[in-house]
């Protein structure tokens, strides 16, 4: 696999990869570090969740984490696009994720005591995103749990800030629920209250129970079964929006094959 790259973003990373890696804010333009100059990078409005969302995806894109082809899921589905957040693996990529987590967050107005990181890809998101919070003026107390309880030291399956108030669990995406489901349990075993979850991709497809699909998505049952709320910074509807503008680039071409998957296993939004 080959990793695509748009040109201007190929260009800059070519000559500073690191700077531009670290610099890169959530705005509508780059700062074009050969010129005294800016260049802009859509003419096309949006508003700020919108924004923030189309420039995750090129993040994401850009960084090989969401990769085009064929792809099977833990339902055994056989998917044309793949996000593995393992893949935002040096400090510059995590610290731009960071960013995009802490600032929809923010944006979603979500209130919270503390952060939450389950085992085992939550451990880095919630340890990066509370100091992103921190550096933004948020300064909350984080914890994760340990898959295996500890015997020696402290024991327990808990590290971090003991866990109180309301909890924001942080994780890469939610497939079936069962993360956030056992996570719940952990939080409430503690005596503290789940408030919500952030994640970086809702793919809105229909979740699977006893291998039958049913016609609500994860992000769906821990919002209406589970009564917490769920803040995603991008969703597969901003993935197809950014696909579409892509002529051009190759990118363009793997939007009929996302777009057939998301008709044939996308659920319904609702309010």
């Amino acid at each position: 696999w080959t990793q695509i790259q748009s040109g201007a973003v190929a260009a800059i990373q070519a000559s500073a990869p690191l700077v531009v890696a670290e610099r890169i804010p959530l705005r509508l333009r780059l700062v074009n570090l050969n010129k005294d100059e800016s260049m802009v990078v859509s003419e096309k409005p949006m508003g700020g969740a919108d924004r923030l969302a189309q420039d995750f995806v090129q993040f994401a894109v850009d960084a090989g984490v969401l990769r085009f082809g064929e792809f099977k899921t833990k339902a055994g589905r056989m998917s044309p696009y793949f996000f593995n957040a393992g893949l935002f693996d040096d400090g510059a990529k995590m610290g731009r994720l960071a960013q995009f987590y802490a600032q929809a967050i923010v944006a979603s107005g979500i209130e919270f005591d503390m952060v939450f990181g389950p085992a085992y890809k939550g451990i880095p998101l919630a340890a990066t995103v509370a100091v992103e919070l921190a550096r933004l003026g948020r300064n909350y107390p984080f914890a994760y749990n340990r898959k295996e309880a500890k015997d020696h030291g402290e024991g327990g399956t808990l590290v971090g800030a003991p866990l109180a108030g309301r909890v924001l669990i942080v994780d890469d995406v939610m497939s079936a629920g069962t993360a956030a489901r056992e996570s719940i349990a952990l939080i409430r075993a503690a005596g503290a209250q789940p408030q919500a979850v952030a994640i970086a991709l809702d793919r809105q497809e229909m979740a699977t129970e006893n291998g039958q699909d049913v016609p609500y998505s994860a992000v769906q049952y821990v919002r209406q079964q589970l009564g917490l709320q769920v803040c995603a910074i991008a969703k597969l509807a901003d993935l197809l929006s950014y696909l579409s503008s892509q002529s051009g680039t190759g990118l363009q071409e793997h939007y009929p094959r996302v777009l057939a998957y998301r008709q044939r296993y996308g659920v319904e939004e609702r309010s």
